[in-house]
Formats: C-alpha cells, structure tokens, sequence
C-alpha cells in the first residue's frame, strides 16, 4: 500500500540488506506496542476480532453482488442504448410507440428475469436486495443478541418480529435467486450462491453484535483515522 501511495510512501522503504520493509515493521510494532500498553488483553482481542469479522462481512457481500453483475463491456454497451433510445426526435413525425422486447413489469422482472444473462437492472436489483438483506440480518442479529431469552420463550411480540424477519430475508433472498448469474469462467466459484454468502454474512454480524459497546467505539476511532489517511493523503498520491 506505501508503493501504491495508500499509506505514507516512507513506509514502502526496503531494507536492502535483509529485503523486509524496516520502516513499516517498526512502525507497526511501536503502534501495538502503544495499543498493548494502554488496554486491556481481552479488549485488544475483542478489537481484533470485529475488525476480521469486518473484512469477512465485506468479502461475502461483495461476493453476493458481484456474482450477479454484469461485464464492464456489456454495460458500457447497455448505457450506451439507453442513451440513445432518451434522445428526443427533432425533426420527422413521431412513430407510434411499439414497446420493446426487454421491457416487462417491474415487478415481474424481480422473480421472473427474461435474460438469461446479467444486466445493468438485474444488478442494480441484487444491490437493493443485498443492501435490504444486511439490514434485516442486521435487526435479527441484534434481536437475537440482547433478547435472546424472549426470542426463544415464545414472547409474542419478539417471537412474531423474529419470524417477520426471517420470512422478509428468505423472499429476499429468493429474489436474488431467481436473478440470472455471471457465466464468466473463473478458476474458483463460490458455490451455492446466495444461500452460502447470505449464512455467512448472518454468522459474521451476529458475532459482532456480541462485541461491547466500548470496542465499537474504539473500531469507530481506529476507522475514522483509517479514512483521514485515504482522504488526506491516499486518494491523491494513489497510483491505481
């Protein structure tokens, strides 16, 4: 990342001798140093952890959504229809209007797509629908967390929200389903998509719901500096 112009290029200095990166493993050891000295274990443990989970959070959605992406070069070309079927016609008498043959209701297109292939919509549905689906994963996992006992003793209320959720994220769920996938070829695929992105992104936020509040806080603090860093520094000296 300091070659790249991320984080400070100093820290990409080479330490030609032994080839390692002195500058960035000094760094790095002093700052943990400091994190070790001023917090407890279990904390440092704790922060550690949400920030994995984090990272596996984000993988797993990623791969949801971009499994059903379509490529860069059918998009660029699908945009560039639509533009040309929104210029208004000057000049000639309007033909009657005939619809086209990808048009269909909105709302059948959700669980019955007519491509077989990923489009600019099919994808920006399955972004809804992911986006939609962490945030009800996120309201069960926090149901689940703090009112465990009243979720599994059958209190009315947080029982019937429970099921709500579940019914809400399984037709979800079935809607990214039935959307159509990426034939790319590639040498590893995720299987059983979405069932397997959806489960794993439900274990890794239940899991940091289970974190203190104190430890939120601190990845709060520790994101906060991260974004400074990209904005101030990274975004302008990046080479990519």
């Amino acid at each position: 990342m300091a070659e790249d112009g991320l984080l400070f290029r100093g820290l990409g200095q080479i330490y030609a001798r032994r080839g390692t990166p002195i500058v960035a493993i000094l760094v790095s050891a002093i700052l943990s140093g400091i994190t070790a000295l001023l917090l407890e274990i279990f904390r440092v443990v704790e922060l550690m952890s949400v920030g994995a989970l984090f990272v596996y959070f984000l993988v797993t959605f990623s791969v949801l959504v971009l499994r059903y992406q379509p490529d860069q070069s059918f998009s660029n070309k699908e945009k560039v229809e639509e533009e040309i079927e929104m210029e208004p016609i000057v000049e000639g008498n309007p033909s009657p209007s005939v619809p086209e043959a990808g048009t269909s209701n909105p709302l059948k297109s959700l669980c019955n797509p007519i491509s077989t292939t990923p489009t600019l919509k099919s994808g920006q549905i399955v972004y809804g629908c992911a986006f939609l689906l962490v945030l009800l994963l996120t309201i069960l996992s926090l149901l689940l967390a703090l009112w465990p006992s009243r979720v599994f003793s059958g209190d009315p209320g947080f029982t019937a929200g429970a099921v709500l959720l579940l019914l809400l994220i399984a037709g979800i769920t079935a809607i990214i389903w039935r959307q159509p996938q990426n034939p790319s070829p590639l040498p590893f695929r995720v299987p059983a998509l979405p069932m397997l992105p959806v489960l794993s992104i439900f274990v890794n936020v239940y899991l940091m719901m289970q974190m203190y509040s104190v430890t939120w806080a601190q990845f709060g603090i520790w994101n906060i500096v991260g974004l400074a860093i990209y904005f101030g520094y990274g975004i302008r000296h990046s080479l990519e």
